[in-house]
């Protein structure tokens, strides 16, 4: 894997997105719970990753440095530290990314509607992605590609751990090894050609996904990668700049 991790996007995590999440709308029915087993668990999961409306997300990157590629602009090569932002159905996402340069750490905006995706660097105007950054975030979110498809058949040796609470909300927590092709999908491009353990931890009562665990292996050493799922359903509208009139 290349040790700076080059990638063709900041957001991941989304976000990396990040890699993650589930579905908005309606709620479970009062009492209702998925079922303490992996087959129900991951099951859930699926649907409701299938079925997501809107999220707002995050993403922290902790240990070895990781780094993106986001063209000339901001100097090339930019240490990524965390992002948070917000997906809308079916195909657009925003994210405010923090990165460090030259040992300062700032902000560069994310955005992606319909396949286009645009930066701000420093508070400036949104510019078209240079050729580089062609990565766009909302496909985490495809139900072909994304986290639907990683608990579909993305996790191998899946085991329960027990139940948790996590911000107030009831989940299971689960482990299960997620191969190279899915981990490079849900990280963005962020991590190529390596495989991880991933900790999940999925609402009991509505089979979305809360929180999300796993780490990677650097030339430097271990990156530890944290994803947080909020908010599903909430009032979220994204939209395209109008590059005319200087937005």
């Amino acid at each position: 894997m290349n040790p700076h991790h080059r990638a063709r996007a900041l957001v991941l995590l989304a976000a990396v997105s990040l890699v993650a999440a589930a579905c908005g709308g309606d709620e479970a029915a009062p009492g209702s719970t998925v079922a303490p087993d992996t087959v129900s668990i991951l099951s859930a999961a699926a649907e409701a990753m299938g079925s997501v409306d809107t999220v707002r997300f995050s993403i922290e990157r902790g240990g070895a440095p990781v780094f993106i590629d986001i063209g000339a602009a901001l100097g090339d090569l930019l240490e990524f530290k965390a992002a948070e932002g917000r997906f809308a159905k079916p195909d657009s996402a925003d994210a405010l990314v923090t990165v460090n340069a030259g040992g300062f750490n700032t902000q560069v905006g994310a955005l992606a509607v319909d396949g286009r995706i645009w930066l701000s660097f420093l508070g400036s105007d949104w510019q078209p992605a240079p050729p580089s950054y062609q990565f766009d975030p909302a496909s985490l979110f495809d139900p072909d590609q994304g986290f639907r498809q990683l608990f579909i058949d993305g996790l191998d040796d899946v085991s329960l751990l027990g139940e948790e609470e996590r911000d107030g909300i009831a989940t299971y927590h689960i482990r299960g090894a997620a191969g190279e092709e899915r981990v490079e999908v849900i990280t963005a491009s962020l991590v190529k050609d390596q495989g991880v353990d991933l900790d999940a931890w999925i609402d009991r009562k509505t089979g979305r996904l809360v929180d999300a665990f796993f780490t990677t292996q650097v030339n430097d050493g271990t990156a530890t990668w944290t994803l947080t799922f909020r908010d599903y359903g909430a009032d979220v509208a994204i939209e395209a700049p109008d590059l005319e009139a200087g937005g």
